[in-house]
Formats: structure tokens, sequence, C-alpha cells
């Protein structure tokens, strides 16, 4: 996964995002679910723990209007997502919020065409030295339940909720969202190299079942940093030298 030193901020083509009071960097993961989260006829969307802001600073490149809702339950972490979108092109449109989700879900009136997550996947082990990071992706203070219960009554009713998650993480999550009446309606299976075993599930849930689209993608060919046409037609809006 790509991530930049510490105390650096990641470029983009358009925008840059600062990350040194953040746990979790910048990553391959966040630039994925940013770019494949289907954005049409979203005019409010919400970005669930998001960090450095970087989905949704994203989301704001590929939409016009849309509004832009990132909450964020670390102080921190909403301090820097906040100055990341004052420095961004749609500052405007975008709005950094510290608190749960969970919170949020019993407090807010408003729905959301679109909702994506990058969210903790490890529900189990235990804590490295590394305890900001792990506290970031241990389920602790976001359940899985405590997100799909937010998504589903945040969500307008022909709304999309996108995740992107471990593929075995993602496959149990899949699952339990149906106990949540959300619906598995697009995967994208996601292969480091067509060598490799598929490495992450891109997820789309819709409160009504339909046929399940599913398709692939394969990030390299051909040794490091030689991308797949497919992962540059993606993410090539961002990624300065895609």
């Amino acid at each position: 996964m790509i991530v930049k030193k510490k105390s650096q901020p990641f470029r983009f083509k358009k925008f840059s995002i600062a990350q040194d009071r953040c746990a979790m960097k910048v990553g391959t993961d966040g630039v994925l679910l940013g770019a494949w989260a289907d954005v049409a006829n979203a005019e409010n969307i919400l970005d669930i723990g998001t960090g450095t802001g970087i989905i949704a600073i994203m989301l704001a490149q590929r939409t016009e209007n849309a509004r832009i809702d990132a909450v964020e339950i670390d102080p921190e972490a909403c301090s820097q997502a906040q100055y990341n979108i004052q420095k961004s092109p749609w500052p405007d449109r975008l709005r950094a919020i510290n608190d749960a989700i969970q919170l949020y879900a019993e407090t807010c009136d408003k729905s959301y065409d679109l909702i994506v997550s990058n969210p903790p996947f490890f529900s189990g082990g235990t804590f490295s030295d590394l305890q900001n990071r792990n506290l970031v992706r241990h389920t602790i203070k976001l359940p899985n339940g405590d997100l799909l219960s937010a998504a589903r009554k945040l969500l307008t009713e022909k709304g999309k909720f996108c995740v992107i998650l471990p593929t075995l993480e993602g496959l149990r999550f899949q699952e339990r969202a149906q106990n949540y009446r959300l619906y598995c309606t697009k995967m994208t299976e996601v292969f480091p190299t067509a060598e490799k075993s598929v490495e992450r599930v891109l997820l789309q849930f819709e409160k009504q079942p339909k046929e399940l689209e599913k398709d692939s993608l394969i990030i390299q060919q051909g040794g490091r940093n030689h991308f797949t046409e497919e992962y540059a037609a993606l993410t090539g809006d961002f990624y300065l030298k895609l």
C-alpha cells in the first residue's frame, strides 16, 4: 500500500493532504474508495471516519455541487481534516465534524445520497507499540453493527453506502449487512498483481436488493509502480504520476 513519510504532505494533482497529526496516513485503500464510489445524483454525501479528509476531498473533486460532511471522532484528526479542507479548492462544499458516528446518527436531521467509509477492520488480536494506528484499525470505537446501523438510518431510500475492506472482513461485513436491510449490489475484488490473491473488496450497499454486479481490478503489472490501465483510469485524476 502507498504511504508517504510521516511528516510529509501527500500531494495529489489538485490538492495536498497534510497527515502529521493523523494515525492513519494516506494509502491505497482510501484512494480506491474515493475514486470508485458512485457519485451519480449524489447531492449530499457523508464520509464516516474521515481521518485526514482525503476521501471527502476526492469526492468534492468528482462532483460539481455535492455537499459533503466528514465525521471524525478523533479531535486531532478532525482538526487536520478541516485544515486539508480549507486548503483544498472546495472548502465551501466540505465540512469536518468532530463526533462519533453513533451520536451523529442520533441527532442528524438530514439524509445522504451517498455514504462512504474506510472502516476499522480488526475485531480481535493484541495491540503493538503503534497504539494509535491500532486503535484506528481495530473495531473498538466503531463496531460493524454501529456502522451499519448509522448508514441505514442516514441513507436516503435510493442512496448508496460504499466501503473498502480486506477480503475476509468484507465478506463477513456483506453477510452482516443483510441483518440491517442493506444489500450488496456491487463488488469489486482488488488484486495487487495478477499473480496474487484478492486483497481488498470494494462494496456498495443499497436498501433494496438487486442482482449483484461483480468485477475485479488489478493494481500493478510487471513490477513495482507499473500500474495497469484499469487502475490508472480509476485513479489518474488524482495521483501526480498517473
